[in-house]
């Protein structure tokens, strides 16, 4: 198995160095580099291209969400925005700059790997309180969406095949690859093509979007 290569960014040498323990206990992450403010973990970012970015938000000289916009639109590497501080406008901030994760800095150790692990592999990661919180806000968003938007989201929708209507149903509720293919009676490899190509026609980046489409679309109330 191929290793998860990961970069820290975080300002406080404590947190970084635990946080670079913790994942090095897993075999299949190799931390390949820290920095200490937004600005170097967007050039450490782009010169040694790593599968996943954990980043710290309130960070000098290029704080995290900036430093996050920047690698979501220019590299291939995913953010995981990690911070101490459980405020709605970091979490949406966040999301909204392309981040594929957010976690709180006390969450349990094992949840940081697990969060690495679904992120490398294309999944979103979020708490589900963290979940509520966007699904509320979108789905509040929709309802005052101006009739042009709503349209343009719906002929996306209509898009899709029965069948990957159904996956995005199944993967709004919260299933892995493994649940949708057992409830629609599918492959695993069958459920990850149709997700792939789901993806592509709506034009989101990952399943977080994925879910929160679904909710806004009505899918899943």
């Amino acid at each position: 198995m191929t290793k998860i290569t990961v970069v820290i960014c975080d300002d406080q040498p404590l947190i970084l160095s635990s946080l670079k323990l913790i994942l090095e206990t897993d075999p299949h992450i190799h931390v390949i580099g820290t920095a200490s403010n937004g600005q170097a973990g967007l050039e450490m970012v782009r010169e040694l291209n790593p599968t996943v970015a954990l980043m710290d938000i309130q960070m000098p000289q290029m704080d995290g969400i900036e430093a996050t916009k920047l690698i979501a639109s220019t590299t291939q590497t995913k953010v995981i925005v990690l911070t101490t501080f459980n405020r709605d406008d970091y979490l949406f901030d966040a999301m909204d700059a392309g981040a594929s994760g957010f976690l709180l800095k006390n969450a349990e150790p094992e949840l940081l790997a697990t969060a690495v692990h679904q992120v490398a592999a294309g999944n979103g990661l979020l708490s589900p309180e963290v979940t509520l919180k966007l699904i509320q806000r979108n789905t509040g968003a929709a309802q005052s969406t101006p009739s042009a938007a709503a349209t343009a989201e719906a002929q996306l929708l209509e898009a899709l095949t029965e069948r990957e209507r159904q996956v995005l149903g199944e993967l709004a509720t919260g299933k892995n690859n493994q649940e949708i293919a057992a409830v629609l009676g599918l492959s695993e490899a069958t459920v990850k093509t149709h997700l792939s190509n789901l993806l592509a026609k709506l034009h989101l980046r990952d399943r977080v979007q994925g879910v929160l489409f679904a909710h806004r679309a009505g899918l899943i109330q």
